[in-house]
């Protein structure tokens, strides 16, 4: 038996539990539809407290439905992967990760973000931007600004950004010589 699956006993008092708990539910629902109350509940036609039971398994199945979701976000929160989720399940990690999309928080590459380069006297800053692309300002050795062409993020990857900052500070370091000032 794995872990998570529960014994005939267990099964039994959950039975029971959930029948505890639903008994109230169809009884309400059957109320408000057929007009009777909860006294006369059984006076329904026999079509009216079969929808009605099948009503209030309805609200519960929404509810474990909401109950379920929260508890794979929870578990994603304490670093629970689509994989753990999914065996859990029984689902595969893929399947867990259409079900519950935004359950397992994915960690930023450890490129993201912003780092600084000082090279040939000069800094410059790379930043990503919120939809992935890289960019970059800096600060030559002459006191030159730069920042990276064409919009606000133009590489696509860090090291491309870090390239194009670090040709600009070589461009604007001390005594090289640069034509452009």
């Amino acid at each position: 038996m794995a872990a998570h699956e529960i014994t005939p006993e267990e099964q039994a008092e959950l039975h029971k539990a959930l029948y505890d708990a639903l008994n109230p539910l169809a009884s309400a629902i059957r109320s408000r539809q057929t007009g009777l109350s909860a006294e006369r509940m059984w006076d329904a036609s026999p079509v009216d407290v079969a929808l009605s039971v099948l009503a209030a398994w309805k609200v519960v199945d929404g509810e474990v439905k909401r109950l379920t979701e929260r508890a794979a976000t929870t578990a994603g929160s304490y670093g629970a992967s689509y994989e753990q989720l999914g065996a859990v399940w029984g689902i595969t990690r893929q399947g867990a990760r259409k079900k519950w999309p935004d359950a397992v928080r994915r960690p930023a590459p450890t490129s993201a973000g912003r780092s600084t380069l000082a090279l040939f006297g000069g800094t410059a800053e790379l930043v990503q931007s919120p939809a992935g692309g890289w960019g970059w300002t800096g600060r030559g050795a002459d006191g030159a600004s730069g920042t990276a062409a064409d919009g606000e993020a133009p590489y696509a990857t860090a090291e491309e950004a870090a390239a194009h900052a670090g040709a600009f500070l070589k461009e604007h370091a001390l005594g090289t010589g640069s034509p452009s000032q």
